[in-house]
């Protein structure tokens, strides 16, 4: 009778843990969220962070708070999210460069530093010139450079996407990847403030990170390195229809993950609820009136992709002469 009777008791015990840990589940979360951004302020990664955090404190009843780590070319950022408790309550919206910056000895941090939860979208990289360049399109470009013009690309970090951007397409031109200066900016947003102010003669960013410039009559976008031109601004030709040169590889992608180790049950909850973003109206029309590539995966999903970035653009850093290590 004792014996059942303390048997008993730890059943009871272990019943109310198991309930308990239910309980503690179904809670989450009990407090704000931060949800880190690699990049400045202003630009397309910030602009969609900003949608998806909005997106989900509606759908977790907690804040969810944007807070942009800038610097070194991503790495802090990058860093930051990867180093946070993994609690839940520091995620991050991650892009390309993951894939990138150990390549070139900024970091050992790499994407397996994270727990996937969604991606939630993809751009091609645009080529933008200031509004009263002599330059009109893509074939102009490389002609230029060609002809001994030294031209100063941005867009945003070194060894960043539209920097690949920049080496693929001089590579496939038959040039060195050296024969064009690429200058550093923390995102897209500065970038194309120093377009406008002739700091640089090229940016590489996706569309929507450069309309506002566009609109304003300070910049034109001249080619889009895509298979197909984009649909809201068809007049503006591919790389490929304008050069002949197939270079569609380095597009930008944004992702949300949280810091590896963080427990099932809460990145079940936070991808069932950045699902539910994803296909709201105001996502998707917000999505829409930026012009923003729409592209959904789920956790595993965002995993195999991060996956396949990797061997992508190991090889082509390597041919184009960005890899270091």
């Amino acid at each position: 009778m004792k014996r059942r009777g303390v048997l008993g008791a730890f059943g009871a015990m272990a019943l109310g843990m198991s309930c308990a840990t239910v309980a503690l589940a179904q809670a989450y979360p009990e407090r704000p969220i931060t949800l880190i951004l690699p990049w400045s302020a202003g630009g397309g990664s910030d602009a969609v962070a900003r949608i998806v955090a909005t997106g989900l404190e509606r759908e977790l009843g907690q804040p969810v708070n944007v807070v942009n780590r800038t610097g070194g070319n991503g790495v802090v950022g990058h860093q930051a999210i990867a180093s946070a408790r993994p609690d839940g309550y520091t995620i991050g919206l991650i892009t390309a460069e993951i894939n990138m910056m150990h390549r070139l000895g900024l970091t050992n941090l790499t994407y397996e530093a994270y727990r996937p939860l969604a991606l939630i979208n993809t751009d091609p990289a645009g080529i933008h010139v200031s509004a009263d360049s002599e330059l009109a399109s893509a074939r102009d470009l490389i002609e230029a450079i060609k002809g001994g013009e030294t031209l100063r690309f941005s867009g945003s970090g070194q060894g960043s996407i539209w920097h690949l951007a920049m080496a693929g397409l001089l590579v496939r031109a038959d040039l060195e990847p050296t024969a064009a200066v690429w200058v550093p900016s923390q995102g897209a947003a500065p970038a194309m403030q120093e377009l406008a102010s002739g700091g640089v003669e090229v940016v590489l960013s996706s569309i929507p990170e450069a309309d506002a410039m566009v609109a304003a009559g300070r910049a034109k976008t001249i080619a889009v390195m895509a298979d197909q031109p984009d649909p809201k601004h068809p007049e503006i030709g591919t790389l490929a229809d304008q050069t002949g040169i197939d270079w569609t590889v380095a597009s930008s992608w944004r992702g949300i993950v949280a810091p590896a180790g963080t427990p099932d049950d809460v990145a079940q909850r936070l991808e069932a609820a950045l699902k539910v973003v994803y296909d709201s109206a105001e996502y998707q029309d917000f999505m829409e009136q930026r012009g923003f590539g729409l592209l959904w995966a789920d956790a595993s999903g965002l995993g195999e992709w991060l996956a396949d970035k990797e061997t992508q653009f190991g090889e082509v850093m390597t041919a184009a002469g960005m890899a270091t290590q």
